[in-house]
């Protein structure tokens, strides 16, 4: 009798609590915002049923991803200059930026007049052994694919050059009028992140890093060493244009300056708690006189590294004020291969000094603009208030600033006369590298005879026959150079002889020409050479 019982009365049992728990929730979902959304998850928010709607009854057709990629950006654009989204077809791009290598054929080259052109062939890479030379140009690519005198974008013709390591790929040239057809099997293709290690004066080293890439220390290391061995004491270390990259290669090379367990850097945000980053081990070049340059183009990392150094008295630095960029990003995968860079946290000095200058009511080119016209001292004690002006001391009592960026001990400004509209006209055409290209190969035969860009430096002179050449390739392009000032030819000529010494000795060749010239490498040499 029990057990008939149970059968009837458990199913009305159950069909009780069932309805008891829908008007719960029900009640709950009503009176409480909270529980409703975690109860309501599956319902399409308003985003959602927009993009649906727009898929499925639009007039005409639509590229759902554009619209996407525009509604994350939007949505970024309202938190902070930095947090980004990466689309599918730029991830690989961005990450074998930062991996320091990448699968191609090891060339560079520029677009001069629909006209593909190498200027510059990797050492010991796969185009140097299948025979591609500086000067060359470029017409086919796998015999079907023109990429002369038709308008082909830098990014169709990188993708036609690159691929999987050991596979090939067919080009045809120009060459001295003639073609030639190479075969080039690709391979891995490193990317240095130290443009220059040279000595630049006896005892005084100079070594320059464009990124903190996967190597940076590894090769900053290799050259720090090399220099030693060839008597450097001092040490020049350059900064300008180094937009970052990763922390901890940051961290490393401060490492080397600092002594053990001083603070290098701090994290901290709203959802990370503070990460501090000591130096850990005994570094290769603690003892020696430090000169550090960095302009407003030094960002991130570079000014985490800037500012350590200061912050502990470790070296002097030289230049302009630092971009302002103390913003932490985190990369995290998304499901469409793409990749989102999400701010999470802020970078603090040593001393505590906030690098992160500030954003808030500017639009991404006004915050992009701003450091441009702030480099000196007294432009910088002047600023209106909305730039906080922190002031720290360091151990040995010197006073730096935070309030973002990093400002020098020394600072040296550009000229404060501007370049006329024509020489601003020619920089931004590009005719800088495409006269240094042509009248590298108008010269080529007696510059293989120098053998150092030291010698280069002295005995290579641009005259005024090859000034009446790069004047006739301006007015070409409606530019008009005999009216300029004879300081701006100057600089036009010794910009040009510089790249024509990357041309023949690489980027080492590059900066030990151009720095004989350059005011804040020369600061940092007299600063070195000083006495104590």
């Amino acid at each position: 009798m029990e057990n008939q019982k149970k059968q009837i009365w458990l199913p009305i049992l159950f069909s009780l609590v069932m309805v008891l728990g829908m008007f719960i929730g029900y009640y709950l979902r009503s009176s409480s915002s909270l529980v409703g959304n975690f109860l309501s998850f599956n319902k399409a928010n308003a985003l959602q049923e927009i993009t649906g709607l727009i898929q499925n009854k639009y007039v005409d057709p639509v590229k759902m991803d554009s619209i996407t990629e525009l509604t994350i950006n939007e949505l970024l654009s309202h938190l902070d200059p930095h947090s980004i989204y990466i689309p599918p077809i730029d991830v690989q791009a961005v990450n074998d930026d930062l991996n320091g290598s990448f699968q191609g054929v090891g060339i560079e080259f520029q677009v001069f007049d629909d006209t593909v052109q190498v200027i510059n062939v990797v050492k010991n890479g796969p185009s140097e052994k299948a025979g591609v030379l500086i000067g060359d140009k470029i017409i086919y690519v796998n015999d079907t694919t023109k990429v002369a005198g038709v308008k082909i974008s830098a990014e169709k013709i990188r993708a036609y050059m690159r691929g999987e390591a050991n596979s090939k790929v067919d080009v045809t040239v120009l060459r001295n009028s003639f073609e030639k057809k190479i075969t080039i099997t690709r391979g891995n293709i490193s990317i240095s992140t130290v443009d220059a290690a040279y000595i630049i004066e006896p005892k005084i080293g100079f070594i320059r890093l464009n990124k903190f890439g996967e190597k940076t220390y590894e090769e900053f290391m290799e050259n720090l060493e090399k220099l030693q061995k060839q008597g450097m004491i001092n040490l020049i270390l350059d900064l300008r244009g180094n937009t970052g990259g990763l922390l901890n290669e940051a961290v490393d090379i401060a490492d080397e300056f600092l002594s053990n367990n001083k603070l290098v850097v701090y994290t901290q945000g709203n959802k990370s708690a503070r990460y501090e980053f000591k130096s850990k081990r005994d570094g290769l070049f603690e003892t020696g006189k430090l000169v550090v340059l960095v302009d407003e183009t030094s960002a991130s990392a570079s000014e985490v590294l800037a500012g350590a150094l200061q912050d502990w008295d470790r070296a002097t630095i030289v230049g302009k004020r630092t971009f302002g960029k103390g913003l932490v990003q985190q990369q995290f995968p998304l499901s469409n291969g793409g990749a989102l860079r999400l701010t999470i946290a802020r970078y603090y000095t040593p001393l505590g000094r906030n690098i992160q200058k500030t954003y808030i009511n500017k639009t991404k080119e006004e915050y992009r603009n701003d450091a441009l016209g702030i480099h000196s001292s007294e432009k910088f004690e002047n600023e209106d208030s909305s730039h906080p002006k922190p002031s720290f001391k360091t151990p040995k009592g010197r006073i730096v600033y935070g309030g973002g960026g990093i400002l020098p001990d020394i600072i040296i400004d550009n000229d404060t006369l501007p370049l006329s509209k024509e020489v601003v006209k020619f920089y931004k055409t590009n005719l800088l590298n495409e006269a240094a290209l042509k009248l590298f190969l108008i010269h080529n035969q007696s510059l293989q005879k120098i053998n150092s860009p030291d010698k280069m430096n002295t005995n290579f002179i641009l005259n005024e026959q090859d000034w009446k050449f790069i004047e006739n390739l301006a007015t070409k392009k409606a530019i008009t150079l005999n009216l300029i000032t004879n300081k701006e030819k100057v600089e036009i000529l010794e910009d040009i002889k510089a790249m024509i010494g990357k041309l023949l000795f690489g980027n080492n060749g590059f900066f030990e020409i151009a720095n004989k010239e350059d005011k804040m490498v020369l600061k940092g040499v007299e600063l070195l050479q000083e006495k104590k």
